[in-house]
């Protein structure tokens, strides 16, 4: 759940210093983005799709379209391997293609170092997340919302159903926490859809007010 709080919290940094806004599910998503590459077969995982060069070059057109406003992403999005992957879990190829090499400190994802830092993470961008109301946010209903189908399916429901544990015991609780946040905030939209489809067929089943609620 590290990537989750560092890619939030930088990101929010980011937007803040850079006078931006940041579309909070979109900084989620990108936050774990890299490790999609373990659903794609004869794709090395912390190799390629891990790359901070890579991600540089991907974000070059977007950031001559939005300008500042890309960087909380770019932030998010390369947090995941340069101080993630980086510290924990083993070696990743931050510099591919220019070389192979992995480079980490390969502090364990069980020790209690990494434990310890995950939940102080995990506890300042919940503070955060409080405090400046992106919760109440994420919990509106907002197209961008469905983004959050990305971490939900390819990286939190997959953690609960490898066997054994892909994750220490003692991090289940911010998995969960997160995995009921995105469930809940695709399930708005998704009823919210389901509703405006309806209606457009002539079935008044619902109405949807304009602070995104069904009544």
């Amino acid at each position: 759940m590290g990537h989750f709080a560092l890619g939030y919290v930088f990101g929010k940094l980011t937007a803040q210093a850079t006078k931006t806004k940041m579309n909070i599910p979109l900084i989620l998503t990108l936050s774990v983005i890299p490790d999609i590459d373990i659903l794609i077969p004869y794709v090395e995982h912390r190799g390629p799709f891990h790359s901070i060069i890579m991600a540089i070059i991907i974000f070059i057109p977007i950031f001559v379209l939005y300008r500042k406003s890309a960087s909380p992403y770019l932030i998010a999005l390369i947090q995941h391997s340069l101080i993630g992957d980086y510290i924990a879990g083993g070696q990743v190829q931050l510099l591919w293609p220019l070389t192979s090499q992995p480079f980490g400190i390969e502090i364990s994802i069980r020790s209690t170092t990494n434990i310890t830092l995950e939940w102080l993470l995990f506890i300042a961008a919940a503070i955060v997340m409080v405090k400046t109301k992106d919760t109440h946010a994420i919990l509106q209903s907002h197209n961008s919302n469905l983004i959050l189908a990305i971490p939900t399916f390819t990286v939190l429901l997959p953690t609960f159903l490898a066997f054994p544990l892909a994750v220490p015991i003692a991090l289940i609780p911010p998995h969960i926490i997160f995995l009921i946040l995105f469930l809940t905030s695709l399930l708005i939209d998704v009823r919210k859809i389901g509703c405006q489809a309806l209606n457009k067929s002539g079935r008044k089943v619902c109405q949807w007010n304009l602070k995104g609620k069904v009544q």
